[in-house]
């Protein structure tokens, strides 16, 4: 049975809300001071609080109201608190909203919308800990993962990330090349790096190309190399990207932009291991691994005749795809936090604004977004004014949807990092601030000598 606390100085008022929630399966406690409020969220588990907002005599304000809410709200981060007001509170009522309250409901209340409201928080909690479950189960196989492997500092909390991962430390160990396919700024080069960093030539040459910035008159120079006077203005000779990376891994990025002349070539590469410097006619030969990325759809390039369909089969021998950054909306808060200082802290209204985002940029937008947050924001406290995003349609997973780690998990997660505050908040998605705030909260010692 769900359990919520009524915080109200006022009989009359409580009894009236135990005898609707009654009809409805619903068990109510009363508190009928601030302090009992308190007292009894501390000693019992509420799936949701409705406290008052004034609670001595001849006081409007709402004052008292905003004290409490702000101790609960500090204390118990992820407990729903409705807000009982009268018309003269709604301003600041509204303002708590905005803060993290649940919802507001102005006296007398409609009955109708009242259970209606706490139905739902009711039920979105219920929903929050079968998240909670799965996330559990992931933090800890992608703590296995890292335990195991190299992941380069990739951050990550979503399934799709984690499987996009454990495929890149599968295959690390096999000498084939890999195709990396998604969205620019979505972590195609992560994927890339973590291969080469778990191969068997991470230890070798790893060199990266990335062909879409480069010329096209210049691409099979800086690819296979040129002797000098090769072309006009050639004066030195130029070695060639594959010769650089003999014996390790050649990454070439945005693939489709290679000209049809350089995919003639790259073949060659890949399947003899032998190309000829522009202006030469020696063959030289090289033993490297490809790892070739794209965002574009090859096999659209090829029915367009701008790709050679066999030269994608030596590419795509295994395909990682790395999906949108809106489609790992677990990765979101984790990595805004990673690309902010330590000591500024995320707002509510922030958190919200960056999970409703549909970020067209991936991971590269988000990244500069907080940069620029942090650089313009008046203090280290950053709100979502101090975001910049547009106004955009929420995403199908709101905010609500990413649970709090509870006791177990927090001490979990600081014996997986020995207690490195730092690593132990960004491995959760919090700040520095909001992991103490946890810890205190479940006392939790803050140094490891007093645990």
């Amino acid at each position: 049975m769900a359990q919520i606390l009524i915080i109200d100085d006022s009989a009359s008022i409580a009894t009236a809300l135990e005898i609707l929630f009654s009809l409805y399966d619903i068990d109510t406690h009363h508190a009928e001071s601030q302090t009992r409020g308190l007292e009894l969220i501390e000693s019992h588990s509420y799936d949701l609080v409705i406290q008052d907002m004034n609670f001595s005599e001849d006081t409007t304000s709402g004052e008292e109201g905003r004290v409490l809410f702000n101790q609960i709200h500090e204390r118990h981060p992820d407990l729903p608190v409705i807000l009982l007001t009268a018309w003269g509170n709604i301003e600041m009522a509204v303002n708590l909203v905005k803060l993290g309250a649940a919802d507001y409901l102005t006296k007398p209340w409609d009955d109708n919308k009242l259970v209606t409201t706490v139905s739902n928080l009711i039920e979105l909690g219920q929903l929050r800990q079968q998240t909670h479950t799965m996330l559990r189960q992931k933090f800890s196989r992608a703590k296995t993962l890292s335990d195991q492997y190299d992941l380069c500092g990739t951050i990550f909390n979503s399934e799709l990330m984690l499987q996009s991962m454990s495929m890149a430390t599968q295959i690390a160990h096999a000498d084939i090349p890999v195709l990396i396919t998604g969205p620019n700024g979505s972590g195609k080069e992560k994927i890339a790096e973590t291969i080469q960093a778990n191969s068997a030539v991470k230890s070798k040459p790893f060199v990266k190309v990335n062909v879409g910035a480069l010329p096209v008159d210049l691409l099979e120079a800086e690819l296979f190399g040129a002797e000098a006077g090769a072309f006009t203005g050639s004066q030195k000779k130029r070695i060639g990207r594959f010769e650089t990376a003999d014996g390790g891994t050649l990454f070439l990025d945005e693939i489709g932009n290679l000209p049809l002349s350089g995919q003639i070539k790259l073949l060659r590469v890949l399947q003899t291991g032998e190309f000829e410097r522009l202006g030469s006619s020696e063959t030289r030969r090289v033993n490297v691994r490809v790892l070739s990325a794209t965002n574009a759809n090859l096999l659209g390039e090829i029915a367009a005749g701008r790709f050679r369909e066999d030269l994608y089969y030596r590419l795509n021998v295994i395909e990682i795809k790395v999906a949108p950054l809106a489609e790992r909306v677990d990765d979101i808060l984790p990595l805004a936090l990673f690309f902010m200082p330590q000591d500024y802290v995320l707002s509510v209204d922030a958190e919200k604004s960056l999970m409703t985002y549909h970020w067209p940029g991936n991971v590269r937008e988000l990244e500069n977004v907080m940069k620029r947050a942090c650089l313009l924001a008046s203090s280290k406290h950053i709100s979502s004014t101090d975001l910049g995003l547009p106004l955009s349609a929420p995403t199908s997973i709101s905010r609500a949807m990413v649970e709090e780690p509870d006791k177990t998990d927090l001490l979990q997660a600081l014996s997986d990092n020995r207690y490195n505050i730092s690593q132990t908040a960004k491995q959760l998605g919090l700040s520095r601030q909001s992991l103490y705030r946890r810890m205190d909260k479940y006392a939790i010692p803050r140094e490891p000598d007093q645990a």
